[in-house]
Parts: structure tokens; sequence; C-alpha cells
């Protein structure tokens, strides 16, 4: 079995994190899950940080603007994980007391809370026995496992099957070993470059045993190499971006012509695109448009 040795690497290497901590908060453990949603742990740490400082409970949040949550983001991207966090907030202060539900049931009711969030945050919360299975897990268990350098594309009910025989009987230790396991898939059996040499169940890695054959399957970016990176700036996200980040810089209600006049980029000289990309904001919530001009939501 993977338990034992993967058991023993992470009480040795995890990293320290605050929401991991004795001390943490269900609500602490939420944020850092939302937050870590296709983003590195180097880049959530501090802006987690300053969240809890700001908003150290789920009604600290609801009770404060939406676009005060969208100017706390910063550069984070996906700013509609903001929003999310945020009406989130307000579901747990309406029908949970202010609280973080414990079951996955209710979790999965959140705004922006999917089947592996849920799992994630019962378990890493609460102590909850469930399988939880991220891209980390995934790679992991298609080398040590199957013997496969990289996962399909989207998790398969083979691989949740797999993940649920290998979840440990008791629960507080089921719980360590679906953070233990991700930990290792970061750290050690990281997509790119492996280090095999390090890996606490090379003995028992398949992948090792079958010669480690070279990968000849679809290459995605997020369980196995990546594909060419797609030129960003001068994109609608890339303008997207742009305008908020001229919002969150003033609390005022800021004229089309005058998100632009302090942004000295090219991207933003097209008026369509900017226009197309304004409408955008608009339309998902992040951006509402005021008397004078466009502002981050301001009704609580």
């Amino acid at each position: 079995m993977l338990h034992e040795p993967v058991l023993t690497w992470y009480a040795e290497n995890a990293r320290d994190l605050p929401w991991r901590r004795r001390d943490r908060s269900p609500w602490g453990v939420f944020v850092s899950e939302i937050m870590a949603q296709q983003t590195p742990i180097a880049r959530v740490l501090p802006a987690w940080q300053a969240w809890m400082q700001r908003w150290p409970t789920p009604s600290a949040l609801a009770a404060d603007a939406p676009g005060e949550a969208i100017r706390a983001w910063g550069r984070l991207g996906y700013p509609r994980r903001a929003l999310r966090l945020h009406q989130a907030a307000r579901v747990m202060v309406d029908r949970h007391a202010g609280a973080v539900p414990d079951c996955e049931e209710s979790l999965r009711a959140l705004p922006g809370v999917g089947a592996y969030t849920a799992a994630a945050v019962a378990a890493f919360a609460f102590g909850r026995r469930t399988v939880v299975v991220d891209t980390n897990v995934r790679r992991l268990l298609a080398r040590t496992v199957t013997g496969t350098e990289y996962p399909s594309t989207a998790l398969t009910a083979a691989e949740r099957a797999l993940a649920a025989r290998l979840l440990p009987d008791d629960a507080g230790t089921a719980a360590t070993w679906a953070v233990a396991a991700m930990e290792l898939g970061a750290l050690v059996c990281t997509a790119r470059a492996p280090r095999c040499a390090g890996c606490p169940v090379r003995p028992r890695c398949r992948l090792v045993a079958v010669g480690a054959p070279a990968h000849t399957g679809p290459r995605h970016a997020h369980t196995g190499p990546t594909r060419r990176a797609q030129a960003y700036a001068g994109t609608d996200r890339y303008v997207r971006g742009l305008l908020l980040a001229a919002l969150r810089a003033t609390q005022a209600p800021l004229s089309a012509a005058d998100l632009t006049a302090g942004v000295p980029d090219a991207a933003l000289r097209d008026p369509r695109q900017r226009e197309r990309c304004l409408a955008g904001l608009v339309e998902d919530g992040l951006v509402e448009v005021a008397e004078s001009g466009y502002a981050l939501p301001r009704a609580p």
C-alpha cells in the first residue's frame, strides 16, 4: 500500500501553510481552496493572509460590498472567484448561521463550489472521510498504481473508483492521506520534471517498474506536458484585467474614457474590444454601471 510511505514523507516534508495548522478555521480552509484553483500557492499565501485579516469570518465578508472582495482579489486571476466567495459567504450567513457547512452536499450547494472543493473542505476543515482528487493526486495514482505517465484530460469513473479504494478506513487518516497525496504530487511527482530519485513510493511505483515509458497520449496543461503557450497580451482576458485594475485603484466610478486614460496600453485603444470587455464584466457581475460611469459592485 502507498499509505505508509506517503504519510511518513508528508509528516517530514509538508509545507507549513496557515490553512493546515491546528488553529485553522473552516472558513480559512474554504478561502484557501477557492484561491488555489488554478493559482500557485506562492501567490495564494499573501492574498490569503490579507483576506483573512480583513474578513476572518463569512459574516465579515458578507457584510461588505462584493466590489471590495473583487478589489482585494488583486491579480490572483479569474476574479469571478472573488464574487463567488462573497456569494458563498452570504449563503453561509443566510442558511448556515454564518458558518461553513460541514457536509459535502451542503458545500456543493454553495456558489462556485464543485465536487473537488466540497470534498477538500469536508476533509481538510472537518476531517471527513471523503474522496479528494485533484490533478496532483490523479497524476500520482496514474504513475504509481496504473503505470501511466499522465492521466486523461478529464477525471474518469475508473480514476475516482481507484481513489476510493485507496482511501484509509479511519476518517482522520483518510483526511491526512488526501492532503499528503496532493502534496507529494505537487512537490515530487510533478508533471514536467518528477523527482523520482527522492520519491518515497519509488519502490512501489508501477511506472518505474515498467521502465517509465514516454507519454504517447494527448498532451494537456494540467495533468501532462503543457501545450505551446498562447499569447496573453491583447486578449479579451488581458483587457478585462486592465479594466478591473483601473477600477480597483479608485473608489469613484470611472467613465469609459477615464478607465483607459491612466492605462497606457495599446490593448485598450481598440474601442470595440474595450466595449466588449466592459459589457462582459458587467454581465458577469464584476462591474456595475453607475450614473457617472463604471464601478465595482457596491451593494452587499
